[in-house]
């Protein structure tokens, strides 16, 4: 049986995703602000895990198309994907910025502002996915398909907006990278 019926099995799981929750957040910050010298700046990471993130985006959509038609083993099976895409994306994303100094964004006026809106949503989002998705993960493993559904429906959007975001970050300052 998969269901995680007892009390104790779910204050575990209730400590674990907020542990993981707030540790991911913080060492992402701490290794932000490391540079490993001994490497060579990953310069060809971006366009990997822009493209991460955009395969991501598909494969939520198709998730969702496949439970809206009763396909729950193709969706299981694309969720896990999505969310093992993800921490290959945070991954290549911390490496890339503990070899690499920042890239300024060099657009200009209203190309700007839009960029940081998108960039700072994006960020603050991603924060807030993390706990978000690994409770909607819980609740599926645990059966508890009524509460599993009532939250992804929320999770879904933003997940699929930082994916999305993700792309569109890294397209609009691919031109500023230096190589």
């Amino acid at each position: 049986m998969n269901k995680i019926g007892n009390s104790d099995q779910r204050l575990k799981y209730k400590s674990l995703i907020i542990i993981v929750s707030i540790v991911i957040p913080l060492v992402v910050a701490i290794l932000f602000n490391i540079r490993i010298t001994s490497l060579p700046p990953l310069t060809f990471l971006p366009p990997i895990y822009a493209s991460i993130n955009g395969l991501t985006a598909l494969l939520l959509v198709a998730a969702l198309y496949s439970i809206k038609n009763k396909k729950i083993n193709q969706h299981k099976i694309l969720m896990k994907i999505s969310i093992f895409l993800s921490l290959v994306f945070l991954v290549m994303y911390i490496l890339y910025h503990m070899t690499t100094d920042p890239t300024p964004y060099g657009g200009e006026g209203f190309m700007k502002y839009l960029y940081f809106f998108i960039l700072i949503t994006h960020i603050i989002l991603s924060i807030f996915i993390v706990p978000m998705v690994l409770i909607t993960y819980v609740r599926a493993i645990s059966n508890m398909f009524d509460k599993h559904k009532k939250i992804a429906r929320i999770t879904f959007p933003i997940w699929l907006y930082i994916a999305v975001t993700g792309v569109v970050v890294y397209l609009m300052i691919s031109p500023y990278y230096v190589h």
